[in-house]
């Protein structure tokens, strides 16, 4: 269910070049964003004497007539089809309530949830009274965005195999703008640990398991002790991951895999990568790993 990923061999030295982008695209409170009085004001917009002016600082879209400003950082607004990583913080009657990092807790249904063993039919009381069984608060869920409501709570669901209870783990909370939209979220890394990453900032770091289990129908969660191995594995996982967020460098699975083995090549401890500001090494080490994830989200080379 999770997608095996590999980097490329071959290899070729660049030089870090910031792609060039389109200063009218990025305003800041106050920006005028257009005289044209035939726009539609949107979300972080507001007019003022028939000019069209940010109120927040962001990203300029416009879909035909209407003109928005997406915030560069901001709670998560989640979408139809997001895969998100949460946590349960209250079991209603036929839901549960899930921290989501969103303005609102947002709802997982007991509809919404595979039975255990995959049983397929309609939820009765007697569900409705084991629910804690099934999940209880404090767990931790992959799940995805089913429907958004009126007031911009979420409605989740899990009915895939591949969402469900997780288990052992790390879990490390980030930006949502920093996570880049996939096809999958779901990796498998060669380093022996596999990850998730949840559009609204949650990722979740955890050993690779042998093989899946999916007869339990997304409850199954293995309490085997984690390997030394594997445990030195996830916490440089997580490192890289809060370096490369103190830098603002977009998250997806080769980013993060280019990141993870500069920091073997150039021998960064793990206890190393989070203080920048005190050795020479590490900063050496974001040199490295950024020229890497800009040549390959560009191609771009510096002449």
């Amino acid at each position: 269910m999770a997608a095996d990923m590999r980097l490329p061999i071959a290899r070729k030295p660049v030089i870090l070049s910031v792609p060039s982008f389109d200063r009218k695209d990025l305003v800041v409170p106050g920006d005028v964003i257009t005289l044209d009085t035939g726009f539609m004001r949107g979300h972080g917009t507001y007019v003022d004497e028939e000019k069209l002016t940010a109120s927040v600082a962001g990203k300029v879209q416009r879909v035909d007539k209407l003109i928005c400003v997406s915030p560069l950082k901001t709670r998560f607004n989640g979408e139809v089809g997001d895969v998100i990583v949460g946590r349960i913080t209250e079991v209603q009657q036929k839901r549960w309530k899930v921290e989501t990092n969103s303005r609102l807790d947002s709802v997982l249904l007991l509809s919404s949830v595979n039975l255990p063993g995959g049983e397929l039919r309609r939820r009765s009381a007697e569900d409705e009274l084991t629910m804690r069984e099934y999940l209880q608060e404090g767990d931790l869920i992959s799940a995805e965005v089913q429907s958004v409501f009126s007031d911009g709570a979420l409605s989740l669901h899990t009915r895939s195999l591949k969402y469900g209870k997780l288990g052992q783990g790390v879990l490390v909370q980030l930006s949502p703008s920093l996570i880049k939209r996939q096809k999958t979220h779901f990796h498998n890394l060669p380093c022996g640990a596999s990850i998730i990453l949840g559009n609204n900032g949650f990722v979740w770091l955890y050993p690779t398991p042998a093989q899946q289990e999916e007869e339990a129908g997304g409850f199954y969660t293995s309490l085997e002790p984690v390997s030394l191995p594997d445990r030195e594995v996830i916490s440089r996982l997580r490192n890289c991951l809060l370096a490369m967020a103190a830098h603002k460098v977009l998250l997806y699975d080769t980013s993060v895999l280019y990141c993870y083995e500069s920091s073997l090549q150039h021998q960064v401890g793990i206890t190393l990568m989070l203080i920048c500001s005190c050795t020479h090494l590490s900063w050496m080490f974001f040199f490295y790993c950024i020229q890497w994830i800009f040549y390959f989200s560009t191609g771009e080379r510096h002449p």
